[in-house]
């Protein structure tokens, strides 16, 4: 039976059918019951391998880009009682984007381009809609596949597959512009094609994730220059030199574990992460839907639940605290091509 008054709701894009799942979670079980489907307006063709979004910093927007041209994005408000999703608008960017982040304080939106090879920002009005104009649009090598902002505002980082490197600049928030950062990147083994990129909770250490040679690096984070250093990478699997196709990275809330996804086989892998070095020990792997585009971890931390880009479907797993594994719970019904989570806590009634 559906939550009258959900605390917690589960948005899930589905890049074959232009639409986002809305769903409340139960905090203690992880039970989802479906809230309602929203179309994401703006086109006529499905959105081309996956449709990102984005919630806002403070969890009462959610923007959304189908990557079929006009390349729309459409901004929602989250309905704070319910979860539903109200459109405020839609506006066309200037290319399809393989990633969407919003700035830490809410007023950029951040959009990575994989097929046109570029970094856009454009501004959020007081609307909260998408202005028509890019204050920047920087151009990078093919295959741009992820835009982070680190917690400070001060910095943001792209992981360019096809440049094995992860672009470094510097981020002036009142103009909406970014500067190479010195160094203007930080280098990647040859071949390993990075895609994601996440923080830890105490900002101390990023974690990148690597599609092609399915490997996992730790980097520390320079507080004052905002630079990238490697201090270790692990092989999630053995893959011969094959591409692994890894595909998503998130640390757990309270920084204890790392996983990363991996479409060939279909897997979830996970990672203890040492807590004053930040260097990971494998703790095992476990199945999950058919070909896990994207996952994400509810606020608690109790849950990871994952998407399968064949398999119109999601699995909640439950994360055992103790020891870090994973345990399938159930699985629920998305649409085509399934691809994107995003978790967002709703603000207790007044």
């Amino acid at each position: 039976m559906a939550q009258s008054a959900p605390e917690t709701a589960v948005y899930v894009s589905n890049a074959g059918s232009n639409d986002i799942y809305c769903l409340a979670m139960n905090r203690e079980s992880g039970d989802l019951t479906l809230i309602e489907k929203v179309a994401v307006p703006g086109a006529d063709k499905p959105s081309p391998a996956s449709l990102p979004m984005a919630a806002s910093p403070d969890k009462r927007f959610l923007y959304a880009q189908l990557r079929s041209e006009p390349f729309p994005v459409s901004s929602f408000t989250i309905g704070s009682s319910n979860g539903k999703l109200i459109l405020n608008g839609t506006t066309p960017l200037s290319a399809a984007m393989a990633y969407l982040n919003t700035d830490r304080a809410g007023k950029w939106l951040f959009g990575a381009s994989y097929v046109s090879g570029k970094v856009e920002i454009r501004k959020i009005n007081p609307l909260y809609l998408v202005e028509d104009e890019a204050s920047q649009i920087l151009d990078t090598p093919p295959k741009a596949h992820c835009v982070i902002i680190d917690p400070t505002n001060k910095f943001v980082y792209v992981a360019v597959l096809s440049a094995d490197e992860i672009l470094q600049f510097k981020f002036d928030a009142a103009k909406g512009m970014l500067t190479p950062n010195d160094p203007p990147s930080a280098k990647t083994k040859q071949g390993s094609g990075p895609r994601h990129l996440t923080f830890h909770p105490n900002n101390k250490w990023a974690y990148l994730l690597c599609e092609t040679s399915g490997t996992m690096t730790l980097f520390a984070i320079d507080k004052d220059k905002g630079t990238l250093s490697e201090v270790q990478t692990v092989a999630l699997d053995d893959y011969k030199g094959e591409n692994a196709a890894a595909s998503d990275i998130h640390v757990t809330p309270n920084g204890k574990y790392v996983y990363g996804a991996v479409r060939k086989t279909s897997m979830l892998h996970g990672f203890k992460i040492d807590p004053d070095k930040g260097t990971l020990t494998q703790i095992g792997h476990w199945p999950t839907e058919t070909e896990p585009r994207g996952f994400n971890i509810d606020p608690r931390g109790k849950f990871l639940l994952s998407v399968g880009m064949k398999s119109k479907s999601m699995t909640v797993h439950a994360i055992d605290d103790a020891s870090g594994a994973l345990k399938p719970l159930k699985q629920y019904p998305m649409g085509t091509q399934p691809n994107w989570v995003e978790i967002v806590d709703l603000p207790k009634p007044a």
